[in-house]
């Protein structure tokens, strides 16, 4: 069964996270600038971080059903 996904977002540092699994992140990766994977031991994405989110145009519903490496062409 797939884990529930969790949004966080910090308004002080406008900042989402995006929660996919939970597991232990051991490898985290800057794929566009502002928007930062982590990995867990086994290379599969834990969460997605993405720095300065009011100010970019990110379709959320792309970003979870395609995958991070959506995001790197418009980033």
């Amino acid at each position: 069964m797939p884990s529930e996904i969790r949004l966080k977002y910090d308004r002080s540092s406008d900042a989402l996270y995006i929660r996919v699994k939970e597991s232990r992140i051991v490898d985290s990766e800057e794929i566009a600038p502002g928007i930062i994977v982590d990995y867990d031991e086994h290379g599969e994405i834990v969460g997605i971080e993405i720095l300065g989110f009011s100010k970019k145009k990110i379709d959320l519903h792309r970003l979870v059903t395609e995958g991070p490496e959506a995001m790197v062409l418009e980033a």
